[in-house]
């Protein structure tokens, strides 16, 4: 039975046009209109774990601005910065090294060794200008260590950085096993100093938390070391085939990281205004922590300074709720830090087989 052709009126609108006036409210959307949907809702997998923690800081804003007064208020929100400043500083040091595909295990044990030894030079005596440049070079020369060891010696970066944290914290003790107190003007001023308008404020340890991590933002995404470092953690093999500066690049990353390390040592000096033997302990594995829940993969060559900042925010934001909650122990602090950890641990590792 012959049959008629079709014309263009009986094959319906094409892929790219639009819906008729007349259309029925139930009619499903044409291919064209599909593919425009995907388009605007396509997401890279490798930003899915910034947008995890952008989401995750969101609900945490969101559930204890509903739950607690004052919450949101801006003195609260100004302090989530001032008092973690010296964890963004250390976590943008491990952002570097992580990227890579290493660790470093020693940032908390070099916090302690530059506060003591900073805290001993004022005590003796010697001027400002002199004790605050040796609190972060004290921290870059044992970056220097750290990476020596991994290039030259060739050893292991959990290996060469536990080393370090060893060597650093015996140091620490020796130099001062008891806590000293720092009573310099220079130290009191910083740690006193407000800046701002109306419950608005920061410090001079913000202000110096938001400079390293815009430098090290600039650094990362618009210098050719930035591109070298993520090379080296999607295949160091590969950029060295390319001609790419390896080893010259994974020594500028310890050191970064030991440089920052310094830093953190000397804001966490000025909010405690003294130099302790014991103190920085356990800070590496929240550095970590801040990391790898800012969206860092941990086998290296994905990852963002900014993302780290929103993980810092994200524990710092644990440790107010629990504060402003009264009846839960400090420990519960552990507890959810590990589950949000597992979670974001377990979101890596399901895009890292996708993307095999």
């Amino acid at each position: 039975m012959p049959t008629e052709p079709l014309t263009s009126a009986d094959a319906g609108p094409s892929a790219g046009e639009a819906p008729s006036a007349d259309a029925a409210p139930g009619d499903r959307p044409r291919p064209g209109a599909l593919l425009r949907l995907r388009a605007l809702l396509h997401l890279d997998q490798q930003y899915l774990p910034v947008v995890g923690s952008v989401v995750v800081l969101v609900l945490m804003l969101v559930v204890g601005g509903t739950r607690y007064d004052n919450f949101l208020s801006p003195l609260v929100l100004s302090n989530l910065l001032i008092d973690n400043s010296y964890m963004v500083v250390l976590a943008v040091g491990m952002t570097f090294v992580i990227l890579t595909g290493g660790i470093d295990l020693s940032v908390g044990a070099v916090v302690a060794l530059s506060g003591v030894l900073g805290a001993r030079m004022f005590e003796s005596g010697y001027p400002a200008a002199v004790c605050l440049p040796v609190m972060v070079l004290v921290g870059a020369l044992l970056g220097v260590l750290a990476g020596v060891m991994v290039l030259v010696v060739e050893v292991e970066p959990f290996i060469a950085t536990l080393a370090v944290m060893f060597l650093a914290r015996g140091l620490c003790y020796v130099i001062a096993p008891e806590s000293v107190p720092i009573r310099a003007d220079a130290i009191t001023t910083l740690g006193t100093s407000r800046f701002g308008a109306g419950e608005w404020v920061i410090t001079p340890s913000g202000i110096i938390a938001l400079v390293i991590l815009g430098s090290a933002f600039f650094l990362l995404h618009y210098t050719r070391f930035g591109r070298t470092v993520y090379a080296i953690g999607e295949d160091e093999g590969s950029a060295r085939l390319m001609g790419l500066p390896v080893t010259v690049t994974k020594l500028g990353v310890y050191v970064l990281s030991g440089t920052c390390a310094g830093v953190a040592g000397l804001l966490f000096a000025i909010s405690t205004r003294a130099g302790y033997s014991r103190n920085g302990i356990g800070m590496e594995t929240t550095a970590i922590a801040a990391v790898v829940i800012g969206g860092t993969i941990l086998t290296g060559g994905s990852g963002y300074v900014l993302g780290s900042l929103l993980g810092v925010l994200a524990l710092g934001l644990i440790q107010t709720m629990i504060t402003f909650e009264g009846t839960l122990s400090s420990w519960w602090t552990s507890i959810f830090i590990g589950t949000l950890l597992f979670l974001f641990v377990v979101l890596q590792r399901v895009i890292v087989l996708r993307r095999t």
